[in-house]
Order: structure tokens, then sequence, then C-alpha cells
């Protein structure tokens, strides 16, 4: 397993993304409903069934959007690092030759930030990619680029060490998940969390497996097939 500092894991995952923010009023995914979207993710991998949160409309309406615009279809997984997470989203990646520097691809447009103290970072989180804080004070999200995390288990130790710098601690479910089921939580409250993998957790930690160069980019292209709405 890889092994890095927490500095190099924020760094990681800016991305460069450019544009206006995105306006994603007026069509309604959910209208007369409350149940959650469910997404098919397939991989040569394997797949995943992913649900959306509800509770992140803007992220979730434009992953919906994007998804029925087959944008994800044929991408890569550009940067993999194991034990903590699998990103994807850059459009550049779908022509890309071996080697090729990767990341700096999106839609040309950016999304508000929605921080929910409820959606945090346990493995199979969904949540978006996004630009430094230097940048991006607002810390809003990249208009495609996304991460599933894979994490790790922490100990009680290690969480009250975390919950000495967070302005909220975490609750006694968080560490609980934390502690057995793993995650990141040293990223709650900084990256948006839009979704969770409910099904096909065991394909992160075969793509986390994938064997890495330098910058990340699997030497081996974990591709995406298609994604859809269940």
């Amino acid at each position: 397993m890889k092994t890095q500092t927490v500095f190099a894991i924020f760094f990681g995952l800016f991305i460069l993304t450019m544009g206006n923010t995105a306006n994603l009023q007026g069509k309604d995914h959910h209208a007369g409903n409350g149940d959650e979207t469910r997404v098919l993710l397939r991989t040569d991998k394997g797949d995943m069934t992913i649900i959306l949160h509800n509770e992140t409309p803007g992220h979730r309406d434009n992953f919906i959007k994007l998804v029925e615009d087959g944008f994800y279809d044929g991408l890569l997984f550009h940067r993999v690092i194991e034990g903590f997470m699998i990103q994807t989203g850059d459009p550049m990646s779908k022509d890309a030759v071996p080697g090729e520097p990767l990341g700096s691809g999106g839609p040309g447009y950016t999304i508000p930030a929605e921080f929910v103290p409820e959606l945090f970072h346990q493995k199979g989180a969904l949540a978006a990619a996004r630009q430094g804080d230097q940048v991006n004070p607002e810390r809003e999200s990249s208009g495609s680029q996304f991460y599933i995390v894979q994490g790790r288990r922490w100990s009680d130790e290690e969480l009250d060490q975390m919950d000495a710098r967070r302005e909220q601690p975490l609750t006694e479910e968080q560490r609980e998940v934390y502690q057995t089921k793993g995650g990141v939580p040293h990223l709650d409250e900084t990256y948006t969390v839009f979704g969770q993998v409910v099904d096909g957790m065991e394909v992160i930690d075969q793509i986390a497996d994938t064997e890495t160069d330098d910058r990340d980019r699997p030497k081996e292209d974990v591709r995406i097939i298609e994604v859809k709405i269940l």
C-alpha cells in the first residue's frame, strides 16, 4: 500500500477546471417523490451501484444530466491511490495515450459546494473533486470530476486526534463507521459528498489495487464502460 502525507492527500485531489458556476435550476429529477436516484457504473473491473443523495441537489442533478448525455462513458480512472480513493471524470482521458498526464479536463463550469454533515467520507462515498482553497476559497466542485473513497479503518486514538482539529467532532455513528468500514475522515466538510456505493464495493478495491505510475495514473487503463440511471 502506498503511503502519503495529509498534505499530499489534499493536494492530489486539486484539479484544474475552468469556467463559470453551473446554473442547474429548472429540471427537477425528483419532482413528486423523495426516492434517491440509483446509478449503475460499469467498469472493465466490474460494476458498482450508486445512490445519489437528495440532500445535495445541485451535484445530484448535474451528475444525472452528464450521465444522460453519456459524458462518462469511455472515460478512465485517471488517478488511483490505494488506501485513499479512485478518481475519474476528466473528458480528456477518453482518448488519452499511455503515460499522458491527466486530471485537468472538465465541462467548463463548477458547482457550488453542498456540505452536509451527515454525508461523510466513509468507504464507497462518491464525492466531487475540486481546485485547492488558494484559488477556490468557496470550495466549489468540478463540474465532472469525482472520486470514490476506498480509505482505511481508523483507531480510536487516531479519531480522537482528528476530533481535536475539527470544528465539529465526529458523531458516534461516524466513529463506528470509520473504525469498522473505513474511509477518509479528514476530508469531511471540505469536499462535497453526493452519493454512496451500495453494491460492488469490491470493485473499488480491485481498481485501487492497480499498479500506477508516478502521477498515480494506472499503468494499465481502467475504463468506465457505461454509466446509466436505474
